[in-house]
């Protein structure tokens, strides 16, 4: 159910009221009593959060839409350049120290 906003415009008293949108609007100040009770026009106060929303999505940058952030810099092994994907879920085998072929 939303919450509406409310303001007399004899009084100045302000109130929040929780109803449905099929309620009649409220028109009686519950303050003064008098019939100048008003709807406020008033912004969205919320804000998607959680899995799958995020603050980036539709904003037209081109940050991922899976939420997770490229690394700064791909780090390379000593084999020439070739690093893993870091795209599994599971963690990446510890690399084995380069041997010295020149012995």
């Amino acid at each position: 159910m939303p919450i509406y906003a409310y303001r007399c415009d004899e009084c100045g008293f302000a109130k929040d009221v929780l109803q449905k949108i099929s309620d009649p609007v409220l028109t009686v100040c519950p303050s003064c009593g008098k019939s100048s009770f008003k709807k406020q026009v008033t912004a969205a106060g919320f804000q998607l959060k959680g899995t799958g929303w995020y603050v980036t999505d539709f904003r037209g940058g081109s940050a991922p839409a899976t939420g997770t952030t490229p690394p700064a810099s791909t780090p390379t092994s000593s084999d020439g350049g070739a690093s893993t994907s870091a795209s599994s879920d599971a963690p990446a085998p510890a690399a084995a120290p380069a041997k010295d072929s020149s012995t």
